[in-house]
């Protein structure tokens, strides 16, 4: 049948000389008949089984049509005759000449055969409908061969039964599958429950049960009477999902501190939190830390501060905060009297930010930190903000100002304030730029504080003179007893001044020189302080190029009876298997190290200097029961 068809196709399309090859060799078993039209345009040869003649009927002449025989055109037209034709009829019945050809002509029209017009449309129509057809039924016909076969008509059916598709990557999964991951997903969802239920601190962070998940695990925290601390950072959860505290929140009388960090809730969670949290009386530190929120959610906080009296720590780090939020802030500041922490770090509040927030810091009292690392407040900012909380009524204990782009204008304002201030105990100035002359500038204002424990210079550009005039002030200063100098360019000049002071002198407890370049020539003159001092408990060395001679150094200073040192980084150094021995040789040498911590990671000491230290470890806790920590 496929072949028929594609034959008749291919005939209809052809030219007419064609037509005739087809049917000689498709039905050799036909004979051909034609007529003779005398028209002067069209003249036809028709195709059909020869009937059997019908006697009396006078109407067929030889096998031919019609008597003129003179014509000069012959075409070819595929229609079997089987009876009578009502035109041939008509074209018998004409007379004469001009009578027969205007009959027939007639006879042509009325059977509608096309003039030139619509045949040279069709001549050019039929190729390409003949072309779709064909491939349309050579498709079908391969589709047809290769498609699989079924035993039985269920069992394409059966074959993707249990299957659940899915054009996301990974979730073509069976559904069986799907069913387990689901009810697991139940299960541990009642097993977060219970824990709201049974303990006091819970820590959910980076589950990803999202806002479904959080709506079911409210109703634990509705009347709880346990839970005082529970982290729900990292578990996507939007706007929409911050409404399941709606409620909650008002009704728990225990909940003390609630994280929704790393959460995408925006400012119009921030919003709906905010609302929840006005009638609550037990939440004391709120962090939303890289919560997406803006301007508009800084606001709501802010309106949130003038009505709460609870809340304690504001953790906002890591948003987009930018200067109309810092104003907002501020405002809240000057109505507020019960929030100690304020945390913006990572934010936009620049320079105007800073000023705005210094004016707010004027009329309040009760705050006792202000974060404000990576704002890029710069030397103006800086000025402001000193003047405001020169002007501060309270007493401020921790001051993080790092990475703001302050110079050495900028540590003038802060030295000033240094000087001034009975309260400060913590100062960051972290990856800043003061330099050697804002070195100097900090280290006068140590002379004359004395609060300050904890001084953080890191990452400032400072030199040898810089960290030279540190060490003077620190000569008569017990208070200071962590100070943090890496990523400061000091070389071993800078290492020498300051172990000549601290050999004999000072209060540091930890001693933080990474990254400072000092080399075995500085790691020498840090051993040969070490002999000698007696109150520096942890000493970070990372990434000075101290190689084996500054090990050895270090390690013969080991030797010696030390009462203080418990915990030594020596990372990133360059450090073969002969700086591993001789640190190896120094711990079994010394019977009462007091060091339990050895950190000798990214160096380059094989399995042999491993072993050694291996060996020494095991030696110390056999022969004085004491545990050294030793990182390869």
């Amino acid at each position: 049948e496929v072949t028929n068809f594609i034959f008749f196709i291919i005939f209809f399309s052809s030219s007419p000389i064609k037509r005739s090859f087809y049917f000689r060799v498709r039905f050799p078993q036909c004979k051909f008949r034609a007529f003779m039209a005398s028209s002067s345009s069209y003249s036809s040869l028709y195709l059909h089984s020869l009937p059997k003649a019908s006697s009396g009927s006078g109407q067929w002449k030889n096998g031919f049509l019609g008597g003129s025989v003179s014509s000069r055109r012959l075409f070819v037209s595929p229609v079997v005759f089987l009876q009578k034709s009502p035109r041939l009829s008509a074209i018998r019945a004409s007379s004469e000449g001009g009578s027969r050809r205007r009959v027939y002509k007639e006879s042509q029209a009325a059977t509608g055969f096309p003039n030139a017009k619509v045949q040279q449309i069709a001549s050019s129509v039929l190729p390409i409908g003949s072309f779709v057809v064909v491939t349309f039924v050579l498709w079908k016909v391969v589709e047809k061969f290769m498609s699989p076969k079924s035993s039985s008509p269920g069992e394409g059916k059966a074959s993707t039964q249990g299957v659940k598709w899915s054009i996301g990557a990974g979730t073509n999964l069976l559904q069986g599958f799907a069913a387990k991951v689901d009810r697991e997903a139940k299960q541990r969802l009642n097993e977060f429950a219970k824990e709201l239920r049974a303990f006091r601190s819970v820590d959910m962070s980076g589950c990803n049960f999202g806002d479904e998940g959080l709506f079911f695990l409210a109703e634990s925290l509705g009347y709880n009477q346990t839970l005082e601390e529970v982290s729900f950072s990292a578990n996507g959860i939007t706007a929409a999902g911050v409404k399941a505290f709606d409620g909650v929140l008002q009704s728990n009388i225990m909940l003390k501190v609630l994280n929704l960090s790393g959460n995408p809730i925006g400012d119009e969670g921030v919003k709906t939190l905010c609302a929840t949290l006005m009638e609550n009386s037990s939440i004391e530190k709120l962090q939303l830390n890289s919560a997406d929120l803006g301007d508009e959610g800084a606001k709501e906080i802010a309106e949130l501060l003038k009505r709460n009296s609870t809340l304690r720590v504001i953790e906002l780090n890591n948003n987009m905060i930018d200067y109309s939020g810092f104003t907002s802030l501020a405002g809240a500041l000057l109505e507020n009297n019960t929030i100690r922490h304020l945390h913006l770090n990572g934010n936009y509040g620049g320079a105007l930010g800073a000023n705005a927030l210094a004016k707010g810091l004027e009329g309040n009292k009760s705050l006792r930190e202000l974060h404000l690392h990576g704002n890029s407040i710069g030397d103006e900012g800086i000025r402001a903000l000193m003047a405001g909380l020169s002007s501060h009524k309270g007493k401020l204990a921790l001051l993080d100002l790092g990475n703001n782009s302050i110079t050495a204008k900028g540590a003038f304002y802060v030295a000033e304030y240094i000087k001034r201030s009975k309260s400060l105990v913590w100062l960051n100035l972290y990856m800043n730029d003061i330099g050697d002359e804002g070195a100097e500038k900090v280290a006068d204002a140590l002379k004359q504080n004395r609060s300050i424990a904890t001084i953080d210079i890191g990452g400032n550009n400072i030199h040898a003179t810089g960290v030279n005039a540190i060490a003077q002030a620190l000569k008569d200063n017990a208070i200071v007893t962590t100070l943090e100098v890496g990523y400061n360019p000091i070389g071993p000049d800078g290492a020498k001044a300051l172990s000549e002071i601290l050999k004999f002198h000072g209060n540091i407890k930890t001693l933080k020189l990474g990254w400072c370049q000092i080399a075995a020539k500085g790691a020498e003159y840090v051993a040969d302080m070490l002999r000698y001092n007696n109150t520096i408990s942890v000493l970070d060395l990372r990434a000075n190029g101290l190689r084996d001679e500054g090990a050895s150094c270090l390690a013969r200073s080991l030797k010696v009876v030390n009462e203080a040192l418990t915990s030594v980084d020596l990372g990133f150094n360059e450090i073969r298997d002969d700086g591993a021995f001789a640190i190896a040789q120094a711990l079994k040498a010394n019977e009462d190290v007091t060091v339990t911590s050895i950190n000798l990671g990214n160096n380059f000491i094989t399995k042999f200097g491993q072993s050694a230290l291996t060996d020494a470890r095991d030696h110390v806790l056999e022969m004085t029961e004491k545990e050294v920590e030793i990182f390869f």
